[in-house]
């Protein structure tokens, strides 16, 4: 069953080939019609031995998923919905996301700036002038 690419970034997607698909019973919404059909989805892709991500992103995912990976094999689960379709769109969905999370670069680094001279002397004036205000309210003069 072929469906549509699933496309992490760019002009990177995942191959259908790859993707493992496993159904069981659901325990979410259906009534009766939970105990009769496999509309939970469970879908499993090979992080480790995959070649359709480039090495750079696949270091960086390895690195990022490392705490949900077992095996090299990341899986993602779905069962909100009634029909096994849904699902399954659902987890190719959550797939995709976390793989183009994982997969992004870092964010660039803060570029670190001094407070500029003007600033810092006003703030400190502002600072004796509101002293010299509080100071000013002591009862000390009224008799």
């Amino acid at each position: 069953m072929s469906g549509p690419p699933y496309v992490i970034r760019g002009s990177v997607s995942l191959p259908e080939a790859e993707l493992m698909w496993r159904f069981s019973r659901s325990s979410g919404p259906g009534g009766q019609h939970v105990n009769t059909t496999d509309s939970q989805v469970e879908l499993r892709f090979d992080l480790a031995k995959t070649e359709a991500l480039p090495q750079v992103w696949k270091d960086r995912a390895l690195e990022r998923l490392a705490n949900r990976l077992v095996g090299g094999v990341i899986s993602v689960r779905a069962s909100e919905h009634r029909s096994q379709w849904r699902n399954r769109e659902m987890a190719a969905v959550r797939l995709t996301s976390l793989l183009a999370e994982a997969t992004a670069p870092p964010p660039r680094a803060r570029r670190k700036t001094k407070i500029p001279r003007g600033i810092n002397e006003r703030r400190l004036r502002e600072k004796k002038q509101r002293a010299e205000t509080k100071r000013g309210r002591t009862g000390r003069d009224w008799s």
